[in-house]
């Protein structure tokens, strides 16, 4: 694209050096070693780092313009703007053709249940639509039988997610994405300017307050999903959260609003649920009709993940009982309430909130044998919200009868006064385990579990990795699990 194309679509406060009109712009970075010819060089105001510093390695690698908030000491050409992170989003959609606009592009938000309702929602659509990708924790993939593509965060960053975008519409011809929105991405305006078609929100509870400060920005990160949808699309909600009936009176009334619940009136309920070792099964209750479910999945949060998947699927006006069909086979997905090995019961799980960890251990309670015990072993990760240390911790003792507390991604942290921060929240620690080193405490958990005991391995689900202070290391609870527990 030539350089004043690229300039008239874009809001900017000075040109500096812009003589030339005629360069080319191929690509946008932000990364001033990954820079490369013909790249148009953005410098982004992070947390940590400030990209005006690294313009001249961008240059070096070829960079033939910058975008600035501020003037840099340079020849090279320059348009100065409000918000270089905003302009980011802008530039990424204008270079990759805007492909979002002719997707149908499902966005899914909350704190627990984001990964589980997208790959849930990717089948039911692909079952009856034809291929759908998924983007998302895990990853992104063309279809529910390719493998994973790492991204590096739940959602990427705008010129990675442009680029999958343009790949997925004009290289492999899909029409149907489905998308975890993380509360960071809304934030950082990484989604800034996706044409989304619809929105599910799952529920809101305490996480990332390190980053936005309270329960009210996290809140309002979130509701943006919803605030940018337009007349014809559809939002999906949960009623039972209390912040999912707050995002009700925030979506426009030009789009249709369909909730789900299984205290409360909604569109779609679960009613009479039963767990079992196998599975949970329930009726589910819709404006036309009882359908009964029984899933290989467990726990209320696996019925809580479905009704959001079907919900979607009834907004999109999918055939209801094929949706059914297309979950019940399913086994879950890799690290969420994964059973790794089966006596004893151990199971790894991705729960790294208060929530989250209730959860499980609530749900593994319901399929617990009288006869045995629950243990848990988790940590929390360093350099993120200290306040849900000790909350998580009252929870551990609350519903496990043994606790190991161990190491979960430290990073610059010191991981004993980590697990010192979690011991403020038990009451007593005489049934409480303290092993920094993560192997040894599921080693730790091996040798006091009988076979009628559950173990739940918390906090890292399908991660293989632990991140330290000085490197990150190879770590993947489930391959533990299977050596340990031979």
């Amino acid at each position: 694209m030539k350089l004043r194309n690229l300039i008239e679509q874009i809001p900017y406060k000075e040109l500096v050096n812009v003589n030339d009109y005629s360069i080319d712009v191929e690509n946008v970075s932000y990364n001033s070693k990954t820079t490369r010819p013909n790249d148009i060089f953005v410098c982004i105001v992070g947390e940590h780092t400030d990209g005006h510093e690294f313009f001249q390695e961008a240059i070096n690698n070829g960079a033939v313009i910058c975008i600035v908030e501020k003037i840099l000491n340079s020849d090279i050409p320059q348009i100065v703007v409000e918000s270089t992170q905003e302009i980011l989003a802008d530039l990424a959609i204008i270079l990759n053709g805007n492909a979002s606009s002719s997707l149908n592009l499902i966005g899914v938000t909350g704190t627990n249940g984001k990964t589980t309702v997208s790959h849930l929602l990717q089948k039911i659509i692909e079952d009856q639509k034809g291929n759908c990708a998924l983007i998302g924790t895990l990853g992104y993939k063309y279809s529910t039988k390719d493998d994973y593509h790492e991204t590096g965060h739940t959602t990427p960053q705008a010129p990675e997610l442009q680029n999958i975008f343009a790949e997925l519409k004009y290289n492999q011809q899909i029409n149907n994405v489905v998308m975890e929105v993380s509360s960071h991405a809304l934030a950082l305006h990484r989604v800034k300017g996706c044409d989304f078609n619809g929105a599910v929100f799952t529920n809101l509870t305490q996480d990332h307050l390190d980053f936005h400060i309270t329960m009210n920005n996290y809140f309002l990160a979130k509701a943006k999903l919803f605030e940018n949808l337009a007349a014809g699309d559809f939002a999906v909600i949960n009623v039972d959260d209390e912040y999912g009936k707050k995002l009700k009176d925030i979506v426009s009334s030009s789009v249709s609003i369909y909730t789900y619940a299984v205290n409360s009136s909604a569109d779609i309920m679960a009613k009479d649920i039963k767990y079992e070792s196998n599975g949970v099964s329930f009726n589910c209750i819709t404006p036309k009709e009882n359908i009964k479910v029984k899933l290989k999945m467990n726990g209320i949060f696996s019925v809580y993940n479905t009704l959001a998947a079907l919900t979607a699927a009834y907004a999109m006006g999918l055939d209801f009982k094929k949706a059914i069909q297309s979950i019940e086979p399913l086994k879950g997905v890799a690290g969420r309430f994964e059973v790794v090995k089966e006596t004893p019961l151990v199971i790894v799980d991705y729960a790294h909130t208060p929530d989250g960890l209730k959860n499980i251990l609530i749900s593994a309670r319901g399929i617990k044998s009288p006869k045995g015990k629950l243990i848990c072993v988790f940590g929390c990760g360093g350099d993120r919200d200290v306040t849900k240390r000790p909350k998580m911790g009252e929870i551990a003792e609350e519903l496990a009868d043994k606790v190991i507390l161990t190491s979960d991604n430290p990073r610059s942290e010191d991981p004993q006064q980590i697990l010192s921060d979690i011991l403020t929240g038990f009451k007593s620690t005489k049934d409480v385990i303290v092993e920094p080193d993560r192997e040894a405490a599921i080693k730790a958990a091996k040798k006091i579990a009988k076979k009628d005991d559950i173990v739940i391995i918390a906090g890292k689900g399908h991660e293989t990795y632990q991140i330290l202070k000085d490197k990150t290391i190879h770590f993947d609870d489930r391959e533990e699990v299977r050596k340990i527990f031979k």
